[in-house]
């Protein structure tokens, strides 16, 4: 059995699902796939379902009722794949952002000794491929924020590409993780820090999607610029939870 799972949150991906899973098992290294569907109304479950007959034991799929939004959506995969066993559990978007190639360099890092392996778009300068200026603006502002309040050291807390050793998902509180948006992988990588787990950093060139269409609403950017000080008012004064 692989030791490494590579979980998948869906929406309304049709047009990019079955290339990314495809290309995830075309690589040298062993991962098995979880893709948790928000019930796509594109058919993306089902096509997941059909490429099941043909990956039996390494494909597998989560359709949830309605769209949850993304952390619940990796909350649903993380518990399902500390079930499971599996050792090392990663984070990765359905829409080639992030590279699969990518991945074994993630794994990598947490065999030499890191406990969360971050792909890192702003470790060496600003790794972006295709995105607008202001949202290069609005993203790299993000990150610097979020450092001054939280205090991490972390150059991209809002990635999405992540590699998780099996005891730091054991030990983080995951019923108490409150958000739900983009601002999830900050309050993850944040939890993480509070308990002391190395975070290393691993520079990626992230490509914005070619297919699809992006979930970034207005809602979400509001979440994560009043949430952060929330959660770090929550750290200080209610540490327990943390």
């Amino acid at each position: 059995m692989a030791n490494g799972l590579v979980i998948i949150p869906t929406f309304n991906e049709i047009e990019n699902i079955e290339a990314i899973v495809k290309t995830v098992f075309d690589l040298k290294k062993d991962f098995h796939v979880l893709v948790v569907d928000d019930n796509s109304p594109d058919g993306t479950a089902e096509n997941v379902r059909s490429m099941q007959e043909q990956f039996p034991d390494c494909l597998f799929l989560e359709v949830r009722k309605e769209k949850s939004g993304l952390g619940t959506a990796y909350i649903h995969g993380f518990k399902w794949a500390l079930e499971k066993d599996y050792e090392y559990i990663f984070e990765m978007d359905a829409d080639f952002s992030h590279r699969p190639t990518d991945l074994p360099r993630l794994h990598r890092a947490c065999l030499n000794g890191a406990d969360v392996a971050v792909g890192s778009r702003y470790k060496k300068g600003v790794n972006v491929v295709n995105w607008p200026l202001f949202r290069i603006l609005l993203s790299y502002g993000a990150s610097f924020y979020v450092k001054i309040i939280t205090g991490m050291k972390v150059h991209d807390p809002t990635a999405g590409f992540v590699c998780y050793k099996k005891e730091v998902l054991q030990n983080i509180n995951l019923d108490a993780v409150r958000f739900i948006g983009y601002a999830f992988q900050i309050e993850m990588k944040y939890r993480a820090y509070l308990k002391g787990y190395k975070i290393e950093e691993v520079s990626i060139i992230f490509t914005d999607r070619i297919n699809g269409k992006s979930k970034m609403n207005s809602a979400i950017i509001r979440e994560a610029i009043f949430g952060v000080i929330a959660m770090k008012f929550r750290s200080i004064f209610y540490k327990k939870s943390f």
